[in-house]
């Protein structure tokens, strides 16, 4: 019965996903978000860690002390802030990089689809960014990527998701068409 709670849950997601990055002018990006997922990799043992409120990838983590499926997850998807960690030659450490804008979007995108997913009925739109406070003090994340992030969730507190959503179309990816020569 897991299978089809856990496919059920990640295509819901990843419609949710979808629509948002339709909204944030970044449709293509969001037609090709997460399916990873539907990987043998990541999608097996998120039928057997499956919950229904959270990642199975927590479960995971708790049974086993770390989560294959989300290495796997992290290690392909460019959405994640966690795929944006290199090695820094002069300080002889892997530090954050600043993630390109359209990932950073799609990143906004798929927190928002996730908070709604996983609160269900008591989502709100200040949710995604409690979940962003909560995690902040264990997250290593480039500087600039966590404050662009944090003000998009903020905004989407105070705002709501049209005028967010308004916004990320026609501001922060005219932005990130500037940066596109740095990522060459």
């Amino acid at each position: 019965m897991n299978i089809l709670r856990h496919f059920v849950t990640i295509t819901r997601h990843r419609h949710k996903v979808i629509r948002h990055c339709f909204l944030a002018g970044i449709f293509w990006q969001g037609l090709r978000h997460d399916l990873s997922k539907y990987s043998p990799a990541e999608f097996i043992p998120g039928v057997r860690y499956y919950a229904g409120d959270q990642s199975p990838n927590v479960n995971e983590r708790k049974a086993k002390g770390f989560s294959r499926a989300w290495l796997h997850h992290q290690g392909r998807n460019k959405h994640h802030f966690e795929y944006w960690v290199d090695y820094d030659v002069e300080i002889h450490r892997k530090e954050p990089v600043r993630m390109p804008t359209k990932y950073l979007i799609e990143m906004f995108c798929d927190r928002v689809a996730a908070s709604k997913i996983y609160y269900a009925d008591d989502y709100d739109e200040g949710k995604p960014y409690e979940y962003f406070k909560k995690g902040r003090a264990g997250r290593i994340m480039h500087p600039e990527t966590g404050k662009q992030l944090e003000e998009m969730l903020i905004m989407l507190r105070d705002k709501g998701e049209k005028e967010t959503f308004s916004y990320i179309k026609n501001v922060i990816r005219v932005q990130g068409k500037r940066d596109k020569e740095h990522w060459k």
